[in-house]
């Protein structure tokens, strides 16, 4: 993905990510030690020999730094030695002076390395809690080839409360939740969790798509519940909007359930076209005495060809600097690729180019072409 490449250029000029840098200190003690020898002896550019080992901190380990250091103090007593001046109280107060900055340098990129390494482990784990809770989408799916991009909003960040998944049906059809969870940190991450949770276990089952949603529903309200004190009366603030997408193999349509989501859409051609349900139900654990008869299932074509793009409202809300929106219906019809992967690499690179690199929210999108209808299977009982 264009983000990590990004993100792998730009740790490459961190601190012990760039040994190409070294010529630098290695330059600038050479340049001292010829000048400082041959310039009259009222001259005395020993004192920059500091800089050495102060500038491989920026991009060397502790190991480096040190090698830096004790050059420089060699090349500070080949000075005073070429000079005849090593018994002096300024070349020995320099030397002592290098030293010094050089044992602080050293112990500061042990400081930091130590740092780096715990990073690294967060890292690691949140990297391994995502491959758990967000599962990479299967690239097909019956006449489906599907692509799915998770965009954190922190740089460090893994996973936030932006969510997507997809099932596979008994009925010959596909299913996807796409989702954005209220608020951030563990909370969200947790809601996450518990949404996805709920959708896999119940999503490949027979049950209708208002099931569906009714389950979610239920399953996410009890959660923020169950260990309310009977008297409390404060009302929760947990919920999440949702879209709730059902892709028969056999039927060029898409089955779709709105919860509080912005509106999927259908690129046909260039055209784009904006899946707007009659009926927008409330955001997934706001259902309160929500039944199966309160969801309305709308249906849309879907015809071969066609590319159904999903997405959290991180997307269409990214803004620029000038507080722009990201112009995210012009932009998708430019991308209408028969690649889904290709078209969210594009989307990729020019949201985070709208944004200069900074999202204010998580964005999700999915990605979904129709490569065909394929007849129905035979009736078993004839």
């Amino acid at each position: 993905m264009p983000l990590r490449a990004w993100w792998d250029a730009r740790r490459s000029w961190e601190p012990g990510h760039a040994p190409a840098l070294l010529v630098i200190p290695l330059v600038l003690i050479v340049t001292v030690c010829v000048v400082d020898v041959l310039s009259p002896p009222r001259i005395h550019l020993g004192p920059l020999l500091v800089a050495a080992p102060a500038i491989t901190v920026a991009f060397a380990g502790a190991r480096m730094t040190a090698v830096m250091g004790a050059l420089a103090v060699a090349a500070q007593v080949l000075i005073g030695a070429l000079r005849g001046v090593s018994d002096t109280a300024n070349v020995q107060a320099q030397i002592a002076a290098l030293v010094v900055v050089s044992a602080v340098c050293v112990t500061v990129c042990l400081v930091r390395d130590r740092h780096e390494r715990q990073l690294h482990r967060v890292r690691s784990v949140a990297e391994a809690a995502q491959s758990v809770l967000l599962r990479p989408l299967p690239p097909r799916a019956g006449p489906l080839r599907i692509a799915g991009l998770y965009i954190p909003a922190e740089e460090e960040a893994e996973l936030g409360g932006d969510l997507y998944a997809a099932a596979r049906t008994a009925h010959h059809s596909t299913r996807f939740l796409i989702g954005d969870v209220r608020g951030s940190g563990l909370g969200a991450i947790g809601n996450t969790a518990l949404l996805l949770g709920a959708f896999r276990a119940a999503a490949h089952r027979q049950a209708t798509l208002p099931r569906l949603a009714v389950h979610l529903d239920a399953a996410f309200r009890w959660d923020a519940c169950q260990w309310r004190s009977p008297t409390g009366q404060e009302a929760t603030e947990d919920f999440a909007t949702a879209a709730l997408v059902d892709i028969p193999d056999h039927d060029p349509v898409v089955h779709l359930i709105s919860c509080g989501h912005p509106p999927p859409l259908i690129l046909r051609g260039n055209r784009l076209i904006p899946l707007v349900a009659e009926a927008s139900h409330l955001p997934i654990g706001l259902g309160g005495t929500f039944g199966i008869a309160d969801y309305t299932v709308q249906t849309f074509p879907f015809e071969a060809g066609d590319l159904l793009l999903l997405y959290t409202d991180g997307v269409i809300e990214a803004r620029d600097t000038d507080g722009h929106f990201y112009p995210f219906t012009e932009r998708a019809p430019q991308w209408t690729t028969d690649d889904p992967d290709e078209l969210l690499d594009h989307l990729e690179t020019d949201l985070l180019a709208h944004v200069h690199g900074h999202l204010d929210d998580d964005a999700a999108v999915v990605a979904i072409r129709r490569l065909a209808v394929p007849p129905p299977p035979p009736d078993p009982a004839r």
